[in-house]
């Protein structure tokens, strides 16, 4: 960890492909599809000549269709606080990442039918801290989630479990879901 290039950007990359060899080996051999690094296209239907070269291009993290549920779930890992500081002094989800889902989400609707019921993640790391928020807007499931990397192995591993799932116990994350 203290070698140069390993950096925050190291570490947050780290973070992802963890959730994915999890996310494979755990839903893989039950019949979900996983992907990771997928690049979407937006839906473009008039463009200017020179749009093609400076329109940025989405990449989610995450995707996991579960065909036995008709379910797309994408996830975008994040190795930060779920929380902000709104602008009154109180916590606050940031709302960049609700902004980045909600185009994740919306611009794909039509694609097919997955895409217009897909549900969004955003999983964050995070030490004796746990979130399990979630909110619908406009058909699309958004959840805030954090593991916490401060349990054991096998904690973590059941924590992940139930968090890809939109599962809770305490139901409060499988309302939205």
């Amino acid at each position: 960890m203290l070698a140069p290039e390993r950096g925050d950007a190291w570490v947050r990359r780290l973070f992802e492909k963890a959730i994915l060899g999890f996310a494979r080996v755990e839903l893989e051999p039950i019949g979900s599809s996983v992907r990771g690094g997928m690049y979407m296209d937006w839906q473009v239907s008039a463009e200017t000549g020179g749009i093609a070269d400076i329109l940025p291009g989405m990449i989610t993290d995450i995707i996991i269709d579960d065909p036995a549920l008709g379910r797309r779930l994408v996830i975008d890992t994040k190795f930060t606080s779920v929380l902000g500081v709104s602008r009154f002094g109180g916590a606050s989800l940031k709302s960049p990442y609700l902004y980045q889902m909600y185009a994740y989400l919306r611009s794909q609707e039509g694609r097919d039918p997955l895409w217009d019921q897909a549900s969004g993640l955003f999983l964050h790391p995070a030490v004796d801290v746990r979130v399990r928020e979630s909110v619908t807007i406009q058909r699309h499931a958004i959840a805030f989630a954090t593991v916490d990397l401060a349990q054991g192995v096998q904690a973590i591993r059941r924590e992940l479990r139930v968090i890809l799932s939109g599962a809770d116990p305490e139901g409060a994350y499988d309302r939205a879901n």
